[in-house]
């Protein structure tokens, strides 16, 4: 294995401040071009998609705030919410939607069509397969008849939505539950409807159901080799069980996936990642950057092995299930986590010293986020130990 300076964690840093539109001179004018950078931005809590683009945008086009994320996912059409790796919720670049159905919400939805068939039948629905297939057909033909509706909308046209499940029966945590989430879900990754504006402001998580077009047809093996060349332009270089992980596939399907490019392999503080063959010269470095970025980040949650950029903080910033809260950053590296107080003030704590430098540009950083945030509260979905401490 050929040694590879761009395997240092300094080279691996350079390349996220750059390819990640963090540090100054890369960052970003549109909302189209972040979430290009990033491949798909975490869709999972609403107000993420819109901090995730603040924090990468260039100084001159951070006023233009969410309108500037709205215009591109509701007028435009440029960004696409969707159901993707690891079944998340993402808004991804139209032009890549089609690659990440391909490669990963089609066997997303076979697994969720499976379960909830299971569950059904369960129930005691007869047939649950043909059942589920009806209702589904009819959920379609209420919504095209209407536009765009809510669920509650969609249950009202088609009762059978309301069908009552019993989830972990006999626990304290028990309960029974409608199927509609369910089967819209299941409808929005099989690519029948698909996610429209949100009912009230952009934090809000209660969204319309339109109608979706069915996107050209493209085999899954091919859609995962452009999607896995897309995650090394991005993350690399990493490990391949880093890409295994993003993108929620088999350790079969990550190595047929870098068959088809053609690759390096470099050394990793030790450890072995993986490389585009084309992209190995080195990253120029830039300024020291300061940054705030919101729960549920691409850039944290684009890989599994962390230790490079984050340190022993994990235990402060991530909840229990895995999901990180927002963080701090400093020259690429996480050197602290951040909350918005019920007064609107953006705090941050410090878990390293960075130095007084630092420590000023990551307060003109919050400074600028809270003029940006003004009347709006965000409460992240997935609340973390530190986050929850610096709100109270």
């Amino acid at each position: 294995m050929a040694e590879w300076s761009l395997g240092s964690v300094a080279e691996r840093r350079a390349r996220l401040a750059r390819r990640h539109l963090l540090a100054a001179p890369a960052r970003a004018q549109t909302a189209a071009e972040v979430a290009a950078a990033m491949i798909a931005l975490h869709g999972t809590d609403p107000a993420s998609v819109y901090l995730a683009t603040w924090a990468r945008s260039a100084d001159g086009h951070r006023a233009i705030g969410h309108a500037a994320v709205e215009r591109a996912l509701y007028q435009d059409g440029e960004l696409l919410r969707m159901l993707g790796m690891r079944r998340t919720m993402f808004v991804v670049p139209a032009g890549l939607a089609p690659v990440v159905q391909a490669a990963c919400t089609d066997q997303v939805a076979a697994r969720m069509r499976k379960g909830l068939v299971r569950d059904l039948a369960t129930a005691g629905v007869v047939d649950a397969g043909r059942w589920l297939d009806e209702v589904g057909d009819a959920t379609v033909e209420a919504l095209t008849a209407r536009g765009a509706a809510t669920g509650a909308e969609l249950a009202r046209d088609e009762p059978r939505l309301r069908t009552q499940l019993v989830y972990a029966e006999g626990k304290s945590y028990g309960g029974t539950a409608s199927i509609t989430s369910r089967v819209l879900m299941l409808l929005s990754a099989e690519r029948r409807i698909a996610r429209g504006r949100p009912r009230g402001g952009w934090t809000s998580s209660q969204y319309e159901w339109v109608p979706a077009d069915p996107w050209p047809a493209c085999s899954a093996a091919d859609a995962r080799a452009d999607l896995a060349r897309h995650w090394l332009l991005a993350f690399g270089p990493a490990p391949v069980s880093d890409l295994q992980w993003w993108a929620g596939w088999t350790a079969g399907q990550t190595r047929e996936a870098l068959s088809q490019l053609a690759t390096a392999e470099v050394d990793i503080d030790g450890g072995t990642g993986v490389v585009l063959a084309s992209d190995q010269d080195p990253v120029p470095a830039t300024q020291p950057w300061a940054a705030l970025l919101p729960a549920l980040d691409p850039t944290p949650m684009g890989w599994r092995e962390r230790a490079w950029f984050l340190g022993d903080h994990a235990a402060a910033l991530f909840d229990r299930s895995g999901n990180i809260g927002p963080t701090v950053w400093w020259d690429g590296r996480i050197v602290g986590g951040w909350a918005q107080r019920p007064d609107g003030e953006i705090v941050f704590r410090l878990l390293e010293d960075p130095g007084a430098a630092a420590a000023a540009a990551i307060g003109a950083e919050a400074e600028s986020l809270q003029a940006w945030l003004g009347p709006t509260r965000v409460t992240p979905r997935f609340r973390t130990p530190l986050e929850r401490d610096l709100s109270a």
